[in-house]
Order: structure tokens, then sequence, then C-alpha cells
């Protein structure tokens, strides 16, 4: 992976060319780790954000495309490095209980599935994450497709009085998880 990118158009904020530089070398030398603990995982890389400039800022959308790229390719390794060392049999038994805790969540009443922030503060819209929970529980329990980039670039609309954006935020993170682990 080259770590020069196309820049934003003239105008377009994008991400800062230093910081995605320093990070993809960082995660050019996690990668090259053969054994042990290469020091960056598949989760980190999903939350890593750049600082965004006004003026010869990468292209966000090319970053971005990279970064699920390269989410992937560490979600792999870390697969294949957990069913060494724990083997088949204790790796999808594991991946099965994440998905039992995610629709364990989701089987509860609509409106309800999450917490609620408060009165004066903006979450997601529950009737938006709860039909996006309809689709989760359709992954997990019928095969339905569910493209993990769905989830990663899933937007809700805000609402007072909704959703616990952090509570939403961390189950996607799981069913993401989820996703790259049957792959």
């Amino acid at each position: 992976m080259t770590s020069t990118f196309p820049l934003a158009r003239s105008g377009k904020p994008g991400y800062d060319p230093a910081e995605v530089d320093a990070f993809l070398d960082r995660a050019r030398e996690a990668f090259a780790v053969a054994h042990g603990d290469p020091g960056l995982t598949s989760d980190e890389i999903r939350h890593t954000a750049f600082r965004v400039v006004r003026r010869k800022g990468y292209s966000a959308r090319h970053v971005d495309a990279a970064l699920e790229r390269l989410e992937e390719a560490f979600a792999a390794r870390e697969r294949d490095r957990e069913l060494a060392e724990k083997g088949s049999d204790a790796y999808y038994a594991e991946t099965r209980a994440l998905a039992q805790e995610i629709l364990d969540r989701l089987a509860r009443p609509e409106g309800k599935k999450f917490r609620r922030v408060s009165l004066l503060t903006r979450g997601y819209h529950p009737a938006d994450v709860d039909a996006f929970a309809e689709r989760i529980s359709a992954f997990i329990q019928e095969g339905r497709a569910l493209p993990v980039e769905t989830v990663r670039t899933i937007a809700f609309r805000p609402r007072y009085r909704g959703y616990s954006e952090t509570q939403v935020d961390l189950l996607l993170d799981a069913v993401v998880r989820v996703i790259l682990a049957v792959r």
C-alpha cells in the first residue's frame, strides 16, 4: 500500500497527509511482525481518525477505502492467529457467543434496545436503529447478506432522547467483528 493518495479537490477538506502517512508507516511496521503482538489491531484501525485540513489534504474517500482494506487484512491475520492458537472449535465458539450477545441485545422491544440519552441530548433515532437491528438479526439468524461496508457506514438520524450513540456504536463494532470472523 502506498502512502500517497490523491489530494482533495480544491476548496474541499481532506485528511492531514502527515498524520495519514505516519499512521500507514506504523501499520506497515505492525503488519510486518510475524509473531507476537504487532501493536495494532483491526479494531484500532476501524477507529482511526485524522485531522481535517483545508488545503492539500488527502482525499477522505481514498484514505477511508484504504483503511477499510487495511482493517480487513489485519482482521484476517488476527483470525488466522487465533485459529492457530485456540483451534477452530474454540475460535468459532467465541464468535457464536459474541453473535448471541448481539442477538440478545437486539431481541429487546422496539424503542428499548439501548439506553436513552437525556431530554436535552441528541442520540441516534430509535426507529432508524431498530430497523437496522432487524437487518443485523436476519444476518446472524438467517444468513442474509449484510456487507461489512454497510455496517461501517450506516448513519442514523439524530433525535433528542434518542439511543446512546456509544452503546449503538459498540454493538456495530461487535457486528463488524462477527462479519470479519466468519469471512
